[in-house]
């Protein structure tokens, strides 16, 4: 009789721990994909029209509290959902909702006012242009902006593609903002608006 009762309760705690660990993956599933959603996303960078602020396979984070709680400034890194695709584009904030967008002779004017981009890589820039004899900003627009459009481009603009060919993006579709670079390693850094 006392082995029998030791052998269903056995059987019993061996039931309430299968539960209990069921239980713990269910919260860990709910809990990552909270995390996913409103706090931060994973984020691998694809190619190279963010180089060199962001390279080509960079592994890290990015903040989607951020895109809930502040407002999308100009030059800070965000990632991006473009529809057609399902792709997620890391780009940069160039024009903001309402703004006249253009780029001439490689420089940005925001409202026909000129707009200094000090996050460029000089010693890259020259690299590529040959010291100014190429353009590493193409003429674009003007392009007026809507009510809830942003212009982002790569900072690689010589191969980025971006809203220069697609056109703007809404808010809806920024996904996250800045990048915290975890891999490889030796890049360990937030990329945000400030920085490279």
């Amino acid at each position: 009789m006392e082995a029998k009762m030791k052998k269903e309760t056995k059987k019993e705690n061996i039931k309430i721990e299968i539960l209990d660990f069921i239980r713990l993956i269910l919260i860990c599933f709910v809990f990552s994909f909270l995390c996913i959603k409103f706090v931060f996303r994973p984020v691998t960078v694809e190619g190279n029209s963010m180089y060199p602020t962001l390279i080509d396979q960079e592994r890290g984070f990015s903040n989607v509290f951020s895109t809930y709680v502040s407002d999308i400034k100009r030059f800070e890194v965000v990632v991006v959902n473009y529809e057609p695709n399902d792709d997620r584009w890391v780009k940069r904030v160039v024009g903001l909702p309402g703004e006249k967008v253009e780029y001439k002779n490689n420089k940005l004017y925001i409202n026909d006012e000129f707009v200094e981009e000090d996050f460029f890589d000089e010693a890259y820039v020259n690299e590529k242009t040959n010291n100014g004899q190429i353009i590493f900003s193409r003429d674009y627009g003007p392009y007026q902006l809507g009510d809830d459009e942003y212009f982002l481009v790569g900072d690689n603009r010589i191969v980025s593609y971006d809203s220069r060919e697609v056109g703007p993006f809404k808010k809806e579709d920024i996904v996250s903002k800045y990048v915290l670079v975890l891999y490889p390693f030796d890049k360990i850094g937030v990329v945000s608006s400030d920085n490279q």
